[in-house]
């Protein structure tokens, strides 16, 4: 019996791990980056940001990819300052961290997102604090204006690049006949968004049709107003073990 095929979407080099619990449960992960991650535009703000590093009180890092490329940067020229404290949205930012010889001293009890780190007690006076938001070009305001609001004096530090894919419209047909993939594994809204338009104007409807497994509420509601017609499995984190169980659950694996 053909073992079904589940299409992995993160991004070049980050997929591994998933696709190494897809094949332990019996599936065949199907590799497919939906998005792209590079330097940022400009490095002269992080740069600048290895020589001011000590004057914040908190450095939040929104994601893995934060963390990854803003500490290899950071790290390269200096040690952390102990006097400055990080935050991280979640449980896979701050396994990033650790893996740095760093810890996140904020991260959020249950829901894994800004909404659930803001809702931490440390974070409710903010005032005269300044925060860095170390992220990704673009993104969500949601951290930015609540601390601000808050009292803090909040700035971004751009450390990667976001971009969707270039594609052939043959791999994207070949994916998307009927019956080729069992599910389709999603992080983000912008993974989710960029596939869609990597599908094309004749992809969508069959696109649509394929399961989902996704990270949380907000890739649910996005692939809701897409119009996907079989909903989506939440996985609850974007982690590889979340998301592999989220497979399972699906695929009653």
């Amino acid at each position: 019996m053909a073992r079904p095929r589940i299409l992995v979407t993160r991004p070049s080099g980050q997929a591994q791990g998933l696709c190494d619990r897809i094949a332990a449960l019996g599936g065949e992960a199907v590799e497919l980056p939906a998005i792209e991650i590079h330097p940022p535009g400009d490095p002269a703000p992080l740069e600048a940001l290895v020589e001011r590093l000590d004057t914040f009180d908190l450095a939040v890092f929104v994601s893995v990819n934060a963390v990854q490329r803003g500490l290899e940067f950071i790290l390269a020229r200096r040690n952390w300052p102990a006097s400055v404290p990080i935050a991280a949205v979640g449980l896979a930012s701050n396994a990033a961290l650790k893996r740095h010889g760093l810890h996140a001293g904020l991260v959020p009890a249950n829901e894994f997102s800004s909404e659930g780190l803001l809702a931490l007690d440390a974070l409710q006076d903010m005032h005269a604090k300044r925060v860095v938001i170390l992220r990704g070009n673009g993104g969500r305001e949601t951290l930015f204006e609540t601390l601000t609001a808050r009292g803090a004096r909040v700035e971004y530090v751009e450390v990667y690049r976001r971009a969707r894919p270039d594609i052939d419209p043959d791999t994207m047909r070949v994916l998307l006949q009927p019956g080729y993939l069992a599910a389709i594994t999603v992080t983000s809204n912008e993974t989710l968004q960029n596939l869609y338009d990597m599908a094309g104007t004749a992809g969508r409807p069959l696109l649509c049709d394929i399961p989902l497994v996704v990270a949380g509420m907000r890739q649910a509601a996005l692939a809701a107003r897409f119009g996907f017609r079989q909903g989506a499995v939440i996985a609850g984190h974007p982690s590889d073990e979340a998301m592999a169980a989220g497979v399972g659950q699906l695929l009653g694996f």
